[in-house]
Order: structure tokens, then sequence, then C-alpha cells
């Protein structure tokens, strides 16, 4: 629960609670079970805080720093935390979904098995970031940096991922079905057993990436770059791979009933 005192500083306000927090750096603040909804926290310093399972719906956190702080199973939906600093911060099994995160900084964070449905995080950095198991479902990711970062068995499912920055991450299993990732840029990227299905990736940069055992069955590859990308066994069902890049692609053991070739022809 969380300590009184602290809660307390900081219901005082803004400049009781900055001030505290100045003349007590060696002090970590527990705000953890804290009911916050509705809050106006714009700007707050609440780095290192222990904010775990703290009610935040509906809270305005529009670059408030939340660097290294403890939010696991925090309820952060429809939260406001634009440009909000939370690298490093730690949102295992944190309720973000409706939450507004656009060029928010999570960096390094933990969100392993978060809930972020329908988030907007357009433009931002999750970079490095460990995101297992997150929900994802119908959130606007576009342009976001989510460059190595771990998205196993993650739920992209009708995501927009519009030229987002996915170089060398970690999609193993995950399920992109209906996702938008045209332009998206997944060089490298590990998409082992990755669901794909029905996915739009038209325009995209798939070079080397490893689609090993992938379902991209009645997936749009239009013009996607595929080249020295390593599809053994992957399920091409449908897909369409018009103009499409496959110079050096490996493509043995692949399912390529009624697909669109890049010269425009229909495999049998």
């Amino acid at each position: 629960m969380a300590n009184r005192e602290h809660l307390a500083l900081l219901k005082a306000g803004a400049v009781t609670w900055i001030e505290w927090r100045e003349k007590n750096p060696q002090i970590a603040p527990d705000l953890s079970a804290a009911n916050l909804q509705g809050d106006n926290l714009r700007g707050a310093n609440f780095q290192g805080v222990n904010l775990s399972r703290v009610e935040l719906e509906n809270a305005l956190l529009v670059r408030a720093n939340l660097s290294g702080a403890d939010l696991s199973s925090a309820n952060l939906y429809r939260a406001k935390l634009i440009e909000a600093n939370l690298s490093t911060a730690n949102l295992s099994a944190a309720n973000l979904s409706d939450a507004i995160l656009t060029y928010a900084n999570l960096s390094y964070a933990n969100l392993i098995g978060a809930d972020l449905s329908k988030a907007n995080l357009k433009g931002a950095v999750i970079a490095d970031a460990n995101l297992i198991g997150a929900d994802f479902r119908g959130a606007n990711l576009r342009d976001a940096d989510l460059g190595t970062s771990t998205l196993r068995r993650t739920n992209l499912c009708f995501a927009n991922l519009v030229a987002v920055n996915l170089i060398a991450s970690d999609l193993s299993e995950a399920t992109l079905y209906e996702a938008e990732v045209m332009g998206a840029y997944l060089y490298k990227t590990n998409l082992y057993k990755a669901n794909l299905s029905q996915a739009h990736l038209n325009s995209a940069y798939l070079l080397r990436a490893n689609l090993r055992e992938a379902d991209l069955s009645k997936a749009d590859l239009s013009w996607t770059n595929l080249q020295e990308a390593n599809l053994t066994g992957a399920n091409l069902r449908g897909a369409n791979l018009r103009g499409a890049n496959l110079r050096g692609a490996n493509l043995s053991g692949v399912n390529l009933q009624e697909t669109i070739m890049p010269d425009s022809s229909k495999h049998d």
C-alpha cells in the first residue's frame, strides 16, 4: 500500500511534490495501489517511484518522468502519456488499453503481458523493450521505433505498423493477422512461425528476415523487398508477390498454391 506521507505530499500539489523530491533524493517514494484516477499529473517527477497496482485511469501524465518507475499491474486505461519518459520502467501486466502514448519514450521498458490494445503509440520510441506476450490489438504504432525489441508471442492483430522500425527485432510466433505493415523496416527481423495471414506488407523491407514456417496466406507482399529472406516452409498460399524482390531468398518447402508471383503470373 502507498506510504500515506508520500501520497499526501503528492496530493498537496506539484510544487510541494517537486520541492520534497529535490530535498530528499535518497527516498524512493511508495505510491503503490494509490487511487490517482483522473488526476492532473502533467510533467510530474515519478522517476524510480513504486506505482505498482496504482489506479491512473484517465490520468493526465503528459511529459511526466516515469523512467525506472514500477508500474507493474497498474491501471493506465485511457491515460494521456504524450511525450512521457517511461524508459526502463516496469509495466509488466499493466493496463494501457486506449492510452495515448504518442512520442513517448519506452526504450528498455518491461512490458511483458501488458495490455496496449487500441493504444496510440504513434512515433513512440520502444527500442530494446521486452514486449513478450503483450497485446497490441488495433494499436497505432505508425512511425514507432521498435528496433531490437523482443516481441515473442505478441498480439499485433489489426495494428497500424506503417513505416515502423522493427529492425533486428524478435517477433517469433507473434500474431500480425490483417496488420497494416506497409513500408515497415524489418531488416534481419525474426518472424519465425509468425502469423502474417492477410497482413498488408506492400513495399515493406524484409531483407534477410527470418520467415521460416511463417503463415503469409493471402498476405499482400506486392513490391516487398524479400532479398535473401529465409522463407523455408512458409505458407504463401494466395499471397500477392507482384513486383516483389525475391533475389537470393530461400523458398524451399514454401506453399505457393494460388500465389501471385513477382511477374504477375499465378502459381498453380
